[in-house]
């Protein structure tokens, strides 16, 4: 499946499997040497992440070999379609860090569809089928069972032309008749049992208004929207592998029995992405934001690929998770911790390191003097020796984790416990002596002393303690809500669990999302402190809350009123629910 590519520097990436193909279509000459590829979306909602594999592929094949990439919107259902999905799938894939070649549409070829569905009929490779959808489902038979042939389908020629115009004209009403092509209800591939080729869709369409009523079916557009355009290579995921056969007979039939075979488009399929803990089905995220299950379509919890850029995803850690889970020819189920990885390797290299409490307890260094400030040199990302340091202010007062002072600890607790050292990060090592409770046995205060010649950087801060804690000074932190935010769902395969849910027990799709959604997917805490240094912090600021996780700055945050989200955890910590 794969091929390893030596050269002088050494052993490179391997070669996938369609690049393999793409490889050897030029070295035989195939298509003049061109590489053409599209990504052809339906503009019906928001791209999700399994999408990005799919952009990954179309514009990555065209990039590796000088070729170019469309972008093409499948625009054939104005039913579910709108311009807001078209502008965001846009945004997404420049986001994600492509660039298209052109724009195009599939409305764009309604009128030579419409011309080449007119002469399948006049050849009598078509015909208009009156029957209810329930009937013509009934006959296509079974795949061990010939279907039965429509009581419509030798009608006269001149009847099946008066009545696909009459389709179009607005005077009949959707569902009252179809346009069939005419090849073989005995095939043992169902799609060849006469497939509906153009259906009755009265709704206006978000490019073309009124002017069409009768508007194409996919697996009759999509083959000759390559066609017209001149692509090569048409990549697209394994549930396209029965359809191949019906995309290559569309194309011969245009083309009327042409010799093609090197210069036609060639369909070719690779796995889908599917993740665990994760929904991808552009429904159902409709319903979660429709029903206000989530926060739209850009809520940090949604598979989208918004969603994953507001959490604090980069294109690269995406970019990077795609290239690590591969192409094949067979469907897995990814384990999110992958994903995670990803995003964790990539943000350990460009986020910045700072100071945030957000689980805050007031720390008082007793001995240090009171009005007394020192500004303390701190790195900002060890992993980039050229991303150069900032100032944290240092006081008596400061704020730490509630979950770093324990007043009777176990033995292996090497962080504040009364009699214990402890570092605190790039300043002190001090000693725990002691705390405030309120009446309810709450801790208020922690007390301390600090050992002064043990400041980081002086001669003697090499004493050795075995915790280290982080802190921000109390006067000078800025206060800031902190989103944690993790798995929308509370099962590993939430697709087959919502069939189960409403199989068994006859649930609608929203009620059983309902009962699989994690409560825990979202905490905000809105009594949080960051070091002075986050009050200029812009959205989508990437950052490393020290010991805590990896945050970016969410659209909404301002200078008023930071907001923070948790991208993921510096590890991957997170357990299902038993």
């Amino acid at each position: 499946m794969a091929e390893e590519i030596i050269t002088p520097e050494g052993p490179k990436r391997s070669l996938n499997f369609i690049e393999q193909i793409v490889e050897q279509d030029l070295a035989e000459g195939k298509n003049d040497g061109r590489v053409q590829t599209r990504f052809p979306p339906e503009p019906n909602g928001y791209l999700h992440i399994g999408h990005a594999k799919a952009i990954c592929m179309d514009f990555g094949i065209a990039e590796r070999y000088g070729g170019i990439c469309n972008l093409r919107f499948d625009d054939t259902n104005p039913t579910k379609e709108n311009v807001e999905y078209v502008d965001a799938i846009m945004e997404d894939i420049q986001w994600l860090g492509f660039k298209w070649a052109n724009v195009y549409y599939a409305s764009d070829y309604f009128q030579q569809l419409w011309d080449f569905a007119v002469e399948l009929i006049k050849e009598g490779k078509a015909y208009i089928d009156e029957q209810p959808q329930e009937a013509i489902l009934a006959q296509k038979g079974t795949p061990t069972q010939p279907g039965i042939e429509s009581p419509y389908r030798n009608r006269p020629i001149e009847e099946s032309l008066a009545l696909f115009n009459k389709m179009n004209s607005g005077e009949l009403e959707e569902g009252t008749m179809v346009l069939r092509a005419k090849i073989d209800m005995a095939h043992n591939n169902m799609l060849f049992r006469d497939p509906i080729i153009y259906r009755i869709v009265k709704t206006p369409h978000h490019r073309t208004g009124d002017k069409w009523k009768a508007y194409p079916m996919y697996d009759f557009a999509h083959g000759q929207s390559d066609f017209f355009e001149g692509v090569t290579h048409s990549l697209c995921t394994l549930e396209f592998v029965p359809h191949r056969p019906l995309y290559d007979l569309f194309i011969d039939w245009l083309k009327k029995g042409e010799d093609m075979d090197d210069h036609r488009p060639k369909q070719r399929e690779f796995n889908k992405l599917n993740l665990n803990y994760t929904l991808l089905s552009k429904r159902n995220l409709l319903a979660l934001v429709q029903n206000k299950l989530v926060d739209g379509w850009d809520d940090p919890r949604m598979p989208t690929i918004c969603g994953y850029r507001r959490r604090g995803y980069t294109p690269e850690a995406i970019r990077l998770f795609v290239d690590k889970i591969g192409y094949t020819l067979y469907d897995a189920l990814n384990d999110m911790a992958l994903m995670e990885s990803a995003c964790r390797e990539d943000l350990n290299k460009r986020a910045t390191r700072v100071s945030a409490v957000i689980n805050p307890v007031k720390l008082i260094i007793t001995n240090y003097p009171e009005g007394v400030t020192e500004q303390l040199e701190t790195v900002n990302n060890p992993e980039d020796e050229n991303a150069g340091t900032h100032t944290i202010t240092f006081s008596r007062e400061l704020w730490i984790e509630r979950d770093d002072f324990m007043e009777d600890a176990p033995k292996k607790y090497f962080r504040l416990t009364p009699g214990q050292d402890v570092r605190l990060k790039s300043a002190y090592i001090v000693t725990c002596t002691g705390c405030k409770k309120d009446a309810d046995g709450n801790v208020q205060e922690v007390y301390c002393e600090y050992i002064p010649q043990t400041k980081t950087g002086e001669p003697e801060s090499n004493r050795r303690v075995k915790g280290t804690i982080h802190w921000v000074s109390a006067q000078h932190a800025v206060k800031a809500e902190v989103r944690l935010y993790d798995r929308l769902w509370n099962v590993e395969n939430p697709r087959d669990e919502l069939a189960r849910l409403r199989e068994e027990e006859g649930l609608d799709a929203v009620e059983a999302m309902k009962r699989m959604i994690n409560p825990e997917s979202l905490e905000v805490r809105s009594e949080c402190y960051v070091e002075a240094f986050l009050a200029q912090a812009k959205p989508m600021d990437h950052f490393q809350f020290q010991r805590i996780g990896y945050f970016c700055a969410d659209k909404d945050s301002t200078p008023e009123h930071l907001i923070f989200n948790r991208t993921v955890s510096l590890k991957d910590s997170w357990k299902p629910k038993q």
